[in-house]
């Protein structure tokens, strides 16, 4: 009998260990579910924001087809802009933005400096605009890389452009590097015939991206559903993607056209999680 109990409260005991073991790695995976699912969207988070950004300059500055905001611009009064290189009206051109040691601007706060090339004028066909960041940060976290919208418009009435990202990185506010790269096609669905900037509305119809984690797992980011992104919005409002990663499985959905920094995030085995930036 004192067998059989010691037996049987060893197996109570191996029982006990395991499911404590399981448990702590459904929490770690749960962890680092929210951890990659938050980054991704701070990375498409910081980049329709630095969009915006090199629109902005680019009307400004008369380079954006002579358009003028008429007080519907973005651009914070705490940056500093200047030309780098170039003249205005003559291509190309640079402009750096710097946001100093701290630029709190709509809830955003944005620290360093980006630097915006243009080549022609952003609406024309095979024009370029390149974004480069220097000890650039979004809310607390170092954004790195470069982003070129390269205009491949067929109709006129929705301008369009190839957007490519390289060398991207973001440090998390905890130290964490993750590394991005890839490429979408946006197109203008809203506000083309205005002179401002403040109704033009923006489509993501498609593309994908990888965002890598410091120890080696990888999300693919394949747009399923269009992004809808407004200019008087800094946040993705509408639009599904498909995560696929070592971990993650599922639909991250923006939501119904609503401006917020909410989304959501479905697991294939349909646990849903909040993320919000």
């Amino acid at each position: 009998m004192k067998k059989l109990n010691f037996l049987t409260a060893s197996i109570i005991v191996v029982l006990t260990l395991s499911f404590q073991s399981c448990n702590k790695d459904e929490q770690e995976a749960t962890a680092v579910d929210q951890e990659l699912l938050t980054v991704n969207a701070q990375i498409d988070f910081s980049n329709e924001l630095d969009f915006n950004m090199g629109l902005d300059v680019a009307s400004e500055n008369d380079t954006y087809s002579n358009r003028d905001t008429n007080g519907t611009m973005t651009f914070p009064a705490c940056a500093n802009v200047s030309i780098q290189s170039g003249t205005i009206g003559q291509f190309p051109i640079t402009f750096a933005i710097d946001f100093g040691t701290g630029c709190l601007h709509n809830g955003i706060l944005r620290a360093g400096i980006i630097t915006i090339t243009f080549d022609d004028y952003v609406t024309n066909f095979g024009s370029h605009m390149t974004i480069t960041r220097t000890n650039y940060y979004v809310n607390g976290r170092k954004i790195e890389g470069t982003v070129v919208y390269e205009n491949q418009t067929t109709n006129t009435q929705l301008p369009q452009w190839t957007r490519t990202v390289t060398n991207g990185q973001l440090t998390t506010i905890s130290g964490s590097v993750f590394t991005f790269s890839g490429t979408r096609s946006v197109q203008q669905i809203e506000g083309v015939s205005t002179l401002t900037l403040g109704d033009n509305v923006y489509k993501v119809l498609s593309g994908n991206h990888t965002v890598n984690r410091p120890n080696g797992s990888s999300l693919t980011v394949t747009v399923v559903t269009p992004l809808i992104k407004k200019y008087a919005c800094n946040y993705i409002s509408q639009g599904q993607l498909n995560l696929q990663g070592t971990i993650l499985d599922g639909i991250l959905d923006y939501g119904n056209n609503t401006c917020d920094n909410q989304a959501t995030y479905t697991h294939s085995n349909g646990v849903v999680y909040n993320i919000a930036l």
